[in-house]
């Protein structure tokens, strides 16, 4: 399933993204700002993460889409659900290409992910955490519809120094413009 915004295309992810992701998530600065990306990012690995997220989609656990640009096709970055099979809510994770911040794709992926998941999909909620030494991505977050809910101190460790977490959340009925958070 495609998913089409003003300038993006979000996809399903190909093995043929894996150069691609191989090179932008192996940036350091972008390794740095997400809880499970690697550095430095091996040979292989992002062969072996586009098959793991192919499993855990077929399972209905996951869905996830490459970010690429609807002009040219060029890969960005990767944008998905985690899906909680006990409740009707789960979790948005994303990360951008360096040489792609800050130029509001993110938001433009983010928003377009919540309303696939809070509207088409009917889950309740979607929440998400950035590190607190992050705050371009809780700006990402609240462009997208999306409330601050607390913080967590020390709650994830990356490198190993313990990182602080900031949590943010939307419910159903918010994000479609209701008054509940």
């Amino acid at each position: 399933m495609n998913i089409r915004t003003e300038r993006l295309l979000l996809r399903p992810l190909d093995l043929s993204d894996a150069p691609e992701i191989q090179r932008l998530a192996g940036d350091r600065d972008v390794a740095s700002t997400t809880r499970d990306i690697p550095h430095p990012y091996e040979d292989g690995a992002a062969e072996t993460w586009i098959n793991s997220c192919r499993g855990k989609t077929a399972a209905g656990e996951l869905v996830i889409f490459a970010i690429t640009l609807q002009k040219d096709g060029s890969f960005l970055g990767a944008i998905g659900l985690d899906l909680d099979a006990n409740r009707a809510e789960a979790e948005l994770s994303y990360w951008v290409g360096k040489p792609f911040w800050n130029q509001g794709y993110a938001t433009e992926a983010a928003k377009a992910v919540l309303r696939h998941g809070l509207v088409e999909t009917g889950l309740d909620r979607v929440y998400a955490a950035h590190f607190s030494r992050n705050p371009a991505s809780g700006r990402v977050m609240q462009k997208a519809g999306m409330l601050h809910e607390g913080f967590l101190k020390g709650h994830t460790e990356k490198w190993g120094k313990f990182e602080d977490l900031e949590l943010y959340g939307v419910m159903r009925e918010r994000f479609l413009g209701g008054s509940s958070g």
